[in-house]
């Protein structure tokens, strides 16, 4: 991780009456990047992200934001997506930009300006006189994504920012986060959704039960799991697949699969296996999907253990 972090947490914890939301956790976020704060529902993502913007305060440990330990020094500073809608359902949409662009200290040409822009790039600016609740799940989604970056901050925090986004806009939120990136911003989202955060992120923090189980570079986290990894994509039933000899897990899907095998499996004779029964149209040996370590780190029955940190 570099030294130039432009958000430090260290050793926090959070508590709400008997039940530990963060538990001693630490990890940094450096200047440049998109990193992702991974982990299952419930894992202590959300809580974290609202000790970072100051919406609630750690009952121990340190944080540090743009160089502030106080988040409000920097709120202006800073453009928060949080999980839950955070916008009036009865204000007009273009209104409301323009109130959330004031509250930032933006100039009322500024951010008229920039919220016709934004508007326009996310298609919806025939949609600006509307009231919120008027629109779609989705296109709330995006009006609420506006007002975390119409001030043009500096550093991007997003609690599930592809929630009840389609395939399309899907694409466009990652398309305008890699150009964020390109420009200098420094991006920090959490998901629980892994395929699509591999597709987006350069650095990961991996959370179970509030604790860090792993961090770092994403290829390099992906390297360190080894290249013992099989991707296949083929035509048939592929069921079989899970139970082949040398196969020590499976996930198989419609037309897909990625299996991990176990010392000493011979990957020629698992392909050999795979052609006998269906038509295969991709073999590779790779290192894991970040899906694949996810449920290996925190899925059933692979808790436990000390939280590792590969070095970047």
């Amino acid at each position: 991780m570099s030294t130039d972090a432009v958000l430090r947490v260290g050793e926090v914890t959070k508590t709400f009456g008997r039940v530990r939301a963060v538990d001693r956790l630490s990890f940094a976020v450096a200047r440049g990047t998109i990193t992702g704060l991974l982990g299952r529902n419930g894992a202590g993502k959300t809580t974290t992200l609202r000790m970072i913007n100051g919406i609630f305060l750690p009952d121990a440990g340190v944080i540090e934001l743009l160089g502030a330990k106080d988040a409000a020094a920097v709120r202006d500073r800073v453009g928060y997506l949080p999980e839950e809608r955070g916008l009036y359902r009865k204000m007009r949409v273009f209104d409301q930009l323009l109130f959330l662009a004031e509250i930032k200290g933006q100039r009322p040409a500024v951010a008229r300006a920039r919220a016709e822009a934004w508007l326009k790039r996310f298609d919806l600016w025939d949609k600006r006189a509307a009231k919120l609740e008027e629109l779609s799940k989705g296109n709330q989604q995006k009006v609420q994504l506006i007002g975390a970056l119409l001030h043009d901050p500096e550093v991007v925090i997003l609690d599930e920012p592809m929630s009840g986004l389609d395939p399309v806009n899907v694409v466009l939120v990652r398309t305008i986060l890699k150009e964020l990136k390109a420009e200098g911003r420094t991006i920090l989202l959490s998901t629980h959704m892994m395929v699509e955060a591999e597709k987006l992120v350069d650095e990961i923090v991996l959370i179970h039960e509030g604790r860090a189980v792993l961090a770092g570079d994403l290829e390099q986290v992906r390297a360190s799991f080894g290249s013992n990894t099989v991707h296949l994509v083929f035509e048939g039933d592929g069921a079989f697949l899970s139970a082949l000899p040398g196969v020590a897990a499976a996930r198989v899907d419609t037309n897909a699969a990625e299996l991990r095998l176990g010392p000493g499996a011979d990957a020629q004779a698992v392909l050999a296996a795979a052609l006998a029964r269906v038509r295969v149209s991709r073999f590779e040996i790779a290192a894991p999907s970040l899906e694949e370590i996810f449920i290996d780190r925190v899925g059933a029955g692979a808790t436990e253990g000390r939280p590792v940190e590969v070095a970047v």
